[in-house]
């Protein structure tokens, strides 16, 4: 059904780390992220906090938190869109705002400042086509 599941999310200088990590905490539940450095366009130093995971029970937890916590908006939006979120290789594209899961919410969003998350989903052969088939199927249950 998902092969596995990858975030990466920026902390800026503006932001609080733990505040981020927190957030990133609401979303994956036992995922610990990698931090490394990088630099933004102007040479100021950002935070990148990036995981994979893999483990079967943690994906399942993830995608029954999405089922339980998406808003019916945002089901709707993953509905209507999901042929253009899931790339030629069988890979979904969600984000979900960064300062609403610092509250607790779970919001998806268009803006970079988000908790930028691909989900790789097994399907065979692997193609877009059979990637829509198993998300509609088996992944989520508003579909």
């Amino acid at each position: 059904m998902i092969h596995n599941i990858s975030y990466r999310t920026f902390v800026y200088t503006t932001e609080d780390e733990d505040k981020v990590t927190d957030a990133i905490s609401y979303l994956f539940f036992n995922s610990l992220p990698e931090a490394t450095i990088d630099e933004d366009h102007f040479n100021n130093e950002i935070l990148v906090l990036s995981d994979k995971i893999t483990k079967k029970r943690s994906i399942r937890e993830f995608i029954d938190f999405l089922n339980e916590n998406l808003s019916d908006a945002d089901k709707e939006t993953i509905k209507d869109e999901l042929s253009r979120r899931i790339d030629d290789k069988g890979n979904l594209f969600l984000r979900f705002d960064k300062q609403e899961a610092v509250d607790e919410n779970l919001k998806l969003t268009y803006s970079g400042n988000a908790i930028h998350t691909k989900i790789k989903i097994a399907s065979y052969p692997s193609n877009k086509e059979n990637a829509i088939k198993v998300a509609k199927e088996k992944i989520f249950n508003f579909l």
